[in-house]
């Protein structure tokens, strides 16, 4: 499980080096070996360890083809999916195509998010973490079913 909210430094190349307290599992999980891809409704990409990615690509595969909407889905997704390969350090390097889609630069923010991980610009990640509390704080904010988890 990964989470909490790291920022994170992307050196010169576009690398970024693994929090140590996810280092063991990631390379237990999937011997490093990760998948990075736009998400679909955030400016932010999606890092996921092999076997946490392979699930997404099983469902993927089983929508429709005939269904706009599916091969939407599938176009972003896959078509912007790249390996990653943790190396001895922990780093991975982030295509620059992807670090540009979610405007990355120096710092950024590395989002765990159970399965999967985010990577945000950080004064985007700010602004999104400010939102997001204002939205629940309004008057029905937070369906009751969503509430029950919390309180």
């Amino acid at each position: 499980m990964f989470r909490g909210a790291n920022a994170i430094s992307l050196d010169a190349k576009g690398r970024l080096a693994m929090p140590s307290r996810y280092r063991d599992e990631l390379v237990s999980r999937c011997d490093g070996q990760l998948i990075v891809t736009i998400d679909a409704v955030d400016r932010c990409l999606c890092i996921y360890p092999l076997p946490e990615w392979e699930l997404i690509e099983a469902k993927l595969r089983e929508l429709p083809s005939l269904r706009e909407e599916a091969r939407r889905l599938q176009r972003l997704l896959i078509g912007n999916a790249v390996d990653l390969e943790m190396d001895g350090a922990g780093r991975v390097l982030v295509p620059p195509r992807l670090r540009e889609y979610a405007g990355l630069d120096k710092r950024a923010m590395l989002v765990g998010q159970l399965n999967k991980f985010n990577l945000w610009n950080e004064d985007d990640w700010n602004a999104q973490a400010d939102a997001d509390l204002a939205a629940i704080k309004q008057p029905g904010g937070l369906p009751e079913e969503l509430r029950d988890l919390i309180l």
